[in-house]
């Protein structure tokens, strides 16, 4: 985990939006994150100095906000980066993943040349609540014969189970902050 004060910060600058996108729902929305320049660059350094000294030869970034940290990282890490798109958006030949959401199911896609067998890879998005979409993002890399060394959010929802799921495909999980019960 980053320094405490950074996080401390970080965490404030997360937006809540209560009742959104349902009743009950307390959202937090990152975009106050990415729009603010300071807390924009604490955050992308944070994850820099996390996997500086790992071995990875990709970050993969999830639709869509994984894309704006997973570029910006793999950039400083000088690796490269692949974007794992929602189903229809890659021209290429494609492997598919689909997944449950609460009302209904979605499909995440990556090339089929996006990764080389053995390729350790870094899996980027902006939170990781009940896991699905990492999930499904992680069985494709796996599938492709490279390796995920880490799943890495901002935001870590740990009541909703995702990253114990992810832990219990023997994925390891990297957040800046957590949100619990609230």
């Amino acid at each position: 985990m980053p320094d405490r004060y950074y996080t401390d910060y970080l965490r404030s600058v997360i937006r809540t939006v209560p009742d959104w996108p349902q009743k009950g729902v307390m959202f937090r929305d990152v975009t106050t994150l990415f729009q603010n320049k300071k807390a924009f660059r604490h955050l992308i350094d944070a994850f820099v100095q996390r996997y500086y000294d790992f071995d990875i030869d990709a970050v993969a970034g999830v639709d869509a906000r994984g894309f704006i940290l997973g570029a910006p990282i793999a950039y400083e890490l000088n690796t490269s980066f692949i974007p794992v798109r929602k189903k229809g958006k890659l021209p290429f030949d494609t492997v598919q993943e689909s997944y449950d959401l609460e009302y209904g199911s979605a499909t995440v896609e990556l090339h089929t040349d996006a990764f080389k067998p053995g390729d350790r890879v870094l899996l980027i998005d902006d939170l990781i609540a009940t896991g699905g979409t990492m999930i499904a993002a992680a069985n494709l890399i796996q599938r492709l014969g490279a390796d995920v060394i880490e799943a890495a959010a901002i935001i870590d929802l740990p009541d909703l189970g995702g990253s114990q799921k992810l832990k219990e495909k023997g994925i390891d999980i990297f957040s800046i902050c957590e949100f619990e019960g609230q």
